[in-house]
């Protein structure tokens, strides 16, 4: 059975949001994520960061490992496969984190799929190898 390419990525942000009714982001998130048909692609770094703000929050750490168990998220695991890309990603930008390291790698390997990110401002700034964006799905600027 062949896998299709997603259509959408997902950073941690959105998926704190979802899970978290007390989060700023809760009421977007939902609309968003609830709005994406099939499963959600990430990286097991942005679920451990997921899992880190919600650590608090068992319920929502129930939640998450349900949707990994049920294939609604799909995840990733890059960093042994990718370790020199994304060494190299975190050398040119400073501020980057190694979750977002690999989700700019995910975008590499699924160049038409868009990320579900709150992350706008350094998202911007990050480039592919073939230097093009990361295409994203983000909240407006108020």
């Amino acid at each position: 059975m062949k896998v299709s390419a997603p259509s959408h990525l997902l950073d941690a942000g959105p998926l704190v949001g979802l899970l978290d009714a007390d989060d700023q982001w809760h009421e977007w998130s939902r609309k968003i994520l609830t709005a994406i048909p099939g499963a959600l692609r990430t990286t097991e770094t942005a679920v451990a960061e997921a899992c880190y703000h919600l650590r608090n929050h068992r319920p929502a750490l129930s939640a998450i490992l349900r949707m990994i168990d049920a294939g609604a998220l799909v995840l990733e695991p890059l960093v042994q496969r990718r370790a020199a890309r994304i060494g190299g990603l975190l050398a040119d930008y400073p501020q980057m984190d190694l979750g977002d390291a690999t989700l700019v790698v995910l975008s590499e390997i699924y160049p038409k799929a868009s990320l579900v990110t709150l992350d706008v401002r350094d998202f911007t700034i990050y480039r592919r190898a073939d230097g093009t964006p990361v295409p994203m799905i983000a909240p407006r600027p108020s």
